[in-house]
C-alpha cells in the first residue's frame, strides 16, 4: 500500500467514525419512537456514516461525496444552531454559549467537513505542489462556495421559520 492510499484509508475511517459517533449521539438524544421527524436524521446519519465514505473511496465519485458531505454539515449546522437558539436558557455568557448549546456538536460536524475536504484535495490535486482552486474564491470547490451556501441556506431557513407559521 502506497503512502497516498494509507492517508486516504485513514481519512475515510476518520470520516466513518466521526459520522457514526454523531449519528449514535443523535439517536440517543432523539429516539425514533418519540417523534416522526426523527426518521429523517436517522436515515441521513446512515447515509453520512456509510454512503459518503464509500463515495469518497472511488475517484469517480469523490466530487459527489464532497458535495454530500459538505451539505450535510451545512444543514446540520443550521438546524442545530436553530435548536440551540430556541432552547437556550440562562444568561448569555461565553461559557453558556459554549456549554449550554450544541456548539460542540457543530464543531464535530465541521471536523467532518475538514476530513471530507482533505479527502477531496488528496484525490483531485495532481501533486503536493498543485494549488487548489486559484482565483475565483466563490466558485466550486473553493471555500467561498461553501460559505455562500452556508449563509444562503441559513437565510432561507430563517425566512421559512419567520413566514411559514
Amino acid at each position: 500500500m502506497n503512502r497516498k492510499k494509507m492517508i486516504k484509508t485513514t481519512l475515510v475511517l476518520g470520516l466513518v467514525f466521526l459520522a457514526l459517533g454523531g449519528w449514535l449521539l443523535h439517536v440517543r438524544i432523539h429516539p425514533l419512537t418519540k417523534y416522526g421527524e426523527n426518521y429523517i436524521p436517522f436515515v441521513l446519519g446512515i447515509i453520512s456514516a456509510l454512503g459518503v465514505p464509500i463515495l469518497f473511496w472511488f475517484r469517480s465519485t469523490v466530487a459527489w461525496a464532497y458535495v454530500l458531505n459538505g451539505f450535510s454539515v451545512i444543514i446540520g449546522t443550521i438546524t442545530m444552531a436553530h435548536f440551540s437558539i430556541t432552547h437556550f436558557e440562562g444568561p448569555v455568557t461565553l461559557e453558556n454559549l459554549i456549554v449550554k448549546t450544541l456548539f460542540a456538536d457543530i464543531g464535530l460536524l465541521w471536523g467532518k467537513f475538514a476530513i471530507g475536504k482533505a479527502l477531496f484535495d488528496l484525490e483531485i490535486l495532481r501533486s503536493e505542489t498543485d494549488v487548489a482552486g486559484q482565483g475565483r474564491f466563490l466558485r466550486y470547490p473553493n471555500m467561498g462556495w461553501w460559505w455562500v451556501h452556508l449563509f444562503a441556506l441559513a437565510a432561507v431557513y430563517t425566512l421559512g421559520n419567520i413566514f411559514w407559521k
